[in-house]
């Protein structure tokens, strides 16, 4: 098993920046990759970025040049940087990781607004 725990979103004005952290605690040595989807309502879950245990990064084409998801596993994280955020990155983001070909475990959930 595998918990993970989102924090950092919030309220951000257009053109601003928010980081999101992922702790991730349980079987972590099982980890093959991580991620980050976001929910915005009335929509899917879509996916952001994905990071795997090698370091190989992975981003939806809507984000590309303003986030970055990065790994720190001497604390178990991940991040998500957020740069030049605009109205429509708007959701709830989650946090996500796969020991087998699916992502199967998921954090709660962090609220990101990007409003003026």
């Amino acid at each position: 098993q595998v918990q993970l725990v989102e924090s950092g979103g919030g309220l951000v004005q257009p053109g601003g920046s928010l980081r999101l952290s992922c702790a991730a605690s349980g079987s972590i040595f099982s980890i093959y990759a991580m991620g980050w989807y976001r929910q915005a309502p009335g929509k899917q879950r879509d996916l952001v970025a994905t990071i795997t245990s090698g370091g190989s990064t992975n981003y939806a084409d809507s984000v590309k040049g303003r986030f970055t998801i990065t790994r720190d596993n001497a604390v178990n994280t991940v991040y998500l940087q957020m740069n030049s955020l605009k109205p429509e990155d708007t959701a709830v983001y989650y946090c996500a990781a796969r020991i087998g070909p699916t992502y199967q475990y998921w954090g709660q959930g962090t609220q990101v607004t990007v409003s003026s």
